[in-house]
């Protein structure tokens, strides 16, 4: 009996360690899908005027336009089409076409491919801070 306990000690003092681990890579990858619709991006034309935040419109800039998240918030934008993903920070209020669920910058539509297309279907992750 005395065999199997020492046995037995190393692995409870290492299961603890792998659960506090795990619950650690669940704080990392904190991510929530919060929408898959279609995805339209603004074009150059409105390059330097406000965005709904105060900020000024950058074409160049990885931001976007979703009718409700809080400013700030950073989103995780795949285009289901070829799977490539780009995160994006918002800062404007929009869209306003029917049936979009988010307007993202001209830089953010070349990183996934949709920037010849103009739209694309995509998934929306929210990434946790």
């Amino acid at each position: 009996m005395r065999a199997l306990t020492m046995l037995a000690a190393p692995l409870l003092l290492v299961l603890p360690a792998a659960a506090q681990e795990a619950d650690g890579d669940d704080e990392i990858a904190a991510e929530t899908e919060i929408a898959t619709g279609m995805a339209s991006y603004y074009s150059r034309e409105i390059a330097g005027n406000r965005t709904a935040n105060g900020e000024v419109c950058d074409p160049d800039d990885l931001t976007a336009a979703h009718r409700t998240l809080p400013f700030g918030s950073k989103v995780r934008v795949t285009n289901l089409a070829n799977g490539e993903s780009v995160v994006v920070r918002i800062n404007d209020r929009g869209p306003f076409g029917r049936g979009r669920v988010i307007d993202i910058s001209y830089a953010a539509a070349k990183e996934i491919g949709m920037h010849r297309s103009g739209t694309a279907r995509v998934k929306l992750t929210l990434l946790e801070d």
